[in-house]
């Protein structure tokens, strides 16, 4: 009623104080009076406790039209409404509050009725326990110190009695072999012992230490038993220690005896990789490593493992010695390694040996990471796959190598088989694709391996590879060069091999590596890149630096010696046969030459030359397509305008004004004569290879020629010989008209050089030829 009897503006002005006061963020802004005049009042400041409301409705009448008023008057009264809402929420709130705390203060105030009387009869209970405690306290007070003196005599007369039982307790302890318990009890009588020990407890002192050193000899056999657990043996080096005994002594021998235990374990590891090799190399009888050695050799590298763990346990803080005891072991176990590598083991046995070094490395481990035994064996691997990757392709030239040697020793010895060439260079082809490909399947069987001791090297052993075949090829392509004589110096790797001196080196040796060499760019390299692309891709090689092995230019160097082994072929063939030209030229007087009777012996020994060629030729080059030049198919005429005035005046002129005439118009005929192309590029064709020999060697016989006189005779005899090698070369070389036209400039350059050119008459040199081949057929028929 109090409340409705507030007029409207107090209430709202309560409400509107209540609610700014519970709202309000400044506490100093509510204390301010409700109203305070503002100079600078806004329609804002209506939420602030200094609102006025009369200034704020002159204010709001001054800006604001009877719209704005209105729709304001509708705002404010639907605020008031909210805000009226929020209060009464709030009072509910309050209000419920309120009564609970009323409540528990009704229930506190009934519950601690009577609880005043209870704390004083407590109190009175407590009084009198602690009195009647005082009083049994007084009464017992002597008594406890009689106690307590007899007590303590009983202590000292039990020590006393230790003392004088100690030595029988040791040797109790002694039969028992409990020895932490008469470490214990003597320790324990040790400060007596030190107080009186040279005058009341002599006896005793004395017998004791006789019997603990009998417990430190028994210690010390316990150490070194292997016989004993890792536990007992620590727990003996710890007893010996509080026994104040030099453990160092015990740590040296310990460890030397850990240093004879590995050279025992390596000389097993040999004689077990030895056994592996004898028995791969017997694979004929289908035999199997034998797995006793291999469970011998785990056996003795567990037991190894055992030592160091407790000797790590017995004296702490040995990690480092045994690091290094630890790393020592890989060593000596790569050492081996590499022993086999020297002797060209198998790679399954190289392969077994990894895995047993790699499994001892992990057993290793287990007991002694601190060594970190895989990262040093992963450099000793890495350097050990290295070599064996390089020994392969090494083994692989020196195989070549053989092949090859064998070719030439065939020829200097004089063999003569139909088709030895022929079976010499298959036999080379076979080593050098046969023996990349064995080579490919060793290393496959690396990257094929699980250890992660291989798996770590995969990339840098695919790289090893690709490097490995790029080196090889560059080594046999000089050892190709090395061998013909067409080089003379080699790379360090090359020169190990065997060389021939140049004056023995065989000509259809030549040949065979100019073929093998067309056979390595054409065949080899294309069947070994496939094989490289699909099982060694994928290495860690840096793409700055390019890829390891590049087939384009091992193709291209192969090529170049082919064409340079090829070109030396020829090159020592025609030399063979300008040392005989020489000879026939050099040796007679050509201007006392007496008549021709026959054909020359040097043309056999020529014909004979040519002929070997052709069998190398056939038995290495292919034949290639056939195809004669003749001499009206040639560029130029080489007819009558050299040799053809010689033979249709032949008849009718004899002496030698008219013929040196004839060598004038044949000058003349020189100059309007088609230029001739007689020198082509080589092939590796048959024809080619012959062809290009005989030109050389018609051309050395035409500057002979030019650098003797002859007289009629000698010019006859000249004449007669080309007469006859002009038939049978046709049966030789491919391009005809150049021979021809080579052996007319042989005529003329003669006929120029003659005193008397007077040729013979054709009767008289077809007689002479048919003579000669009668001659020869005979010869032929008889042998």
């Amino acid at each position: 009623m109090e409340v409705e009897a507030v007029p409207l503006d107090d209430k709202a002005k309560r409400m509107r104080d209540l609610l700014s006061s519970f709202y309000s963020t400044d506490p100093s802004s509510a204390s301010l009076p409700a109203h305070t005049p503002s100079r600078f009042a806004t329609l804002d400041t209506i939420d602030t406790s200094s609102f006025d409301a009369d200034q704020y409705m002159n204010l709001l009448v001054q800006k604001s039209n009877l719209e704005g008023l209105l729709q304001k008057h509708v705002e404010m009264a639907s605020e008031i409404k909210n805000l009226d809402t929020d209060l009464q929420m709030l009072v509910y709130e309050n209000y419920n509050k309120f009564i609970c705390a009323t409540d528990t203060i009704k229930r506190m105030k009934n519950n601690i009725v009577g609880m005043e009387t209870n704390m004083e009869q407590l109190l009175e209970k407590i009084i009198s326990v602690q009195s009647r405690s005082d009083g049994v306290n007084t009464s017992l007070h002597e008594k406890r110190e009689h106690i307590e003196k007899l007590h303590r005599t009983r202590n000292l007369l039990r020590k006393l009695q230790f003392i004088y039982d100690l030595p029988t307790r040791l040797e109790k302890c002694i039969k028992s072999e409990a020895y932490s318990d008469a470490v214990k009890f003597y320790t324990g009588a040790m400060p007596i012992f030190k107080a009186y020990g040279d005058s009341s407890f002599q006896d005793c002192k004395q017998a004791s230490e006789k019997a603990v050193t009998t417990v430190t000899k028994n210690l010390q056999g316990k150490v070194f038993s292997d016989s004993e657990s890792i536990q007992a043996r620590a727990e003996a080096v710890m007893l010996l220690k509080q026994l104040d005994f030099p453990v160092e002594t015990l740590k040296v021998k310990l460890f030397e005896k850990l240093e004879q235990f590995l050279v025992d374990l390596h000389l097993e590891t040999e004689e077990l990789e030895k056994g592996s090799l004898g028995v791969n190399s017997s694979s004929n009888q289908g035999s199997t490593p034998d797995s006793s050695s291999a469970t011998a050799h785990e056996a003795s590298i567990r037991e190894f493992t055992e030592a160091i763990r407790a000797y790590r346990v017995i004296f702490l803080h040995s990690e480092q010695e045994l690091s290094k005891l630890a790393q020592e072991l890989v060593t000596k176990n790569f050492e081996a390694f590499h022993q086999q590598l020297k002797k060209q083991a198998h790679s399954i046995d190289l392969l077994a040996s990894l895995r047993v070094i790699w499994n001892d490395v992990l057993l290793m481990d287990e007991v002694l990471p601190e060594a970190s035994l895989p990262t040093f064996s992963l450099q000793s691997a890495r350097d050990a796959v290295k070599e064996y990757i390089s020994g392969a392709f090494n083994r692989l030239l020196f195989d070549i190598s053989d092949t090859l040697t064998k070719v030439q020793v065939t020829q200097k010895d004089g063999i003569e088989q139909e088709y030895t060439l022929q079976a010499d260079l298959e036999a080379s082809k076979q080593a050098v694709i046969h023996g990349s490909m064995n080579a490919l399947q060793e290393f496959r069987q690396l990257l094929c391996e699980n250890p992660k001791l291989l798996l770590k090297l995969k990339g840098e052993t695919i790289d090893w590879v690709q490097e490995g075949f790029q080196n090889f090829f560059r080594k046999l392509d000089s050892y190709f060069l090395l061998l013909s004589g067409k080089r003379t110096e080699a790379s360090q790797d090359v020169n190990l091999i065997e060389r021939i001196p140049g004056d023995k080196i065989a000509a259809g040796l030549v040949l065979v590596l100019a073929q093998l060499s067309v056979f390595i760019e054409q065949s080899a390299i294309p069947i070994i890149t496939e094989e490289i692309a699909t099982h060694f891709s994928g290495g860690v090689r840096s793409s700055e630096y390019g890829p390891a092995f590049v087939p384009g230019e091992i193709c291209r160097i192969f090529r170049s010696s082919a064409e340079v082994l090829l070109n030396f072929y020829i090159k020592v063939r025609t030399e063979k046969i300008t040392v005989l030209l020489k000879r026939r030229f050099t040796a007679p007087n050509w201007v006392k030459h007496k008549e021709p009777r026959e054909v020359h012996m040097f043309v056999d020994l020529l014909l004979q030359e040519f002929e070997e060629i052709r069998n190398e030729a056939t038995q290495i080059l292919p034949q290639g397509l056939h195809r004669k030049h003749r001499r009206n198919d040639s560029n130029g005429s080489t007819t009558s305008s050299r040799s053809n005035p010689l033979r249709d005046d032949r008849l009718g002129h004899s002496n030698t004004q008219k013929a040196r005439s004839q060598l004038l118009e044949t000058h003349l005929a020189k100059l309007f004569k088609q230029k001739m192309e007689i020198f082509t590029k080589i092939e590796f064709t048959q024809g080619s290879v012959l062809t290009e020999t005989v030109k050389l060697s018609l051309k050395s016989l035409q500057e002979f020629v030019r650098l003797q006189t002859f007289n009629r005779s000698g010019f006859q005899q000249i004449q007669l010989d080309i007469h006859f090698l002009k038939t049978a070369l046709k049966h030789i070389a491919d391009d005809e008209a150049a021979v021809d036209f080579l052996l007319d400039e042989v005529i003329v350059g003669t006929a120029e050089r003659s005193l008397d050119p007077i040729p013979l008459e054709p009767p008289i040199l077809d007689r002479l030829v048919q003579a000669k081949l009668a001659k020869t057929s005979e010869q032929s028929s008889v042998s």
